[in-house]
């Protein structure tokens, strides 16, 4: 934790004095518990981005190649993230992300899937719905605006652009039903969550006059 907060620290304060970053809704992130960060995708430093909501450790998904590196591998597996291999590769990734969040930790799940361009947050996965559920925890949705302008995919130098962060409420999990989530529940909340974060990624657009 030492370490994390050191890092942490030094990466929010690269981002607010260089992407003069602001974040608001802090209140809406759980104070304790578990709970899935869902937040839109558009720059390698969304990372960096949402680590700002909260003071609590965030859990992170990593390719497994990156442990190769025994002592980088305990750097990232102390700054939150944990391995996966993704040859086999959703089944083993959600199995771990449930027993990181059954833990008690929350955990970032871009529901994405990956970085995306443009102003429209499409179908989402269905992973973080998915986990939510089976783990019985809230969905925080997250937007965020200006991040692909200040450094988007490709590129390697981030620009002074300023991003602003909306977090929203949660979203709760669906009900089971004799100890099971129907799929029909999970697309649903799927379908909810992509409307939040669209409504999110919007507002926020709109604090730094980005389109």
């Amino acid at each position: 934790m030492i370490l994390y907060r050191a890092v942490r620290g030094a990466i929010l304060g690269f981002c607010r004095l260089w992407f003069r970053l602001t974040i608001e809704g802090r209140e809406n992130v759980p104070a304790d518990g578990a709970f899935v960060l869902a937040p839109v995708h558009r720059s390698f430093m969304d990372f960096g981005f949402v680590s700002g909501v909260t003071r609590r450790r965030l859990r992170y998904m990593g390719k497994a190649e990156l442990w190769k590196s025994a002592l980088f591998g305990r750097l990232l597996s102390a700054l939150g993230a944990f391995p996966v291999h993704r040859g086999g590769a959703d089944r083993e990734a959600l199995r771990r992300t449930i027993e990181v969040v059954q833990g008690g930790e929350p955990v970032v799940i871009f529901p994405e899937g990956t970085r995306r361009y443009g102003p429209a947050v499409e179908e989402l996965f269905e992973g973080a719905a998915y986990v939510a559920a089976r783990a019985g925890i809230p969905i925080v949705p997250v937007g965020i605006g200006g991040s692909e302008r200040a450094m988007a995919k490709g590129h390697k130098i981030p620009r002074p652009d300023k991003v602003h962060v909306i977090v929203g409420r949660p979203l709760p999990p669906p009900e089971s039903v004799d100890g099971r989530v129907p799929r029909r529940a999970v697309h649903e909340l799927t379908q909810q969550l992509q409307v939040e974060v669209q409504r999110l990624f919007d507002a926020a657009q709109a604090k730094v006059g980005a389109t």
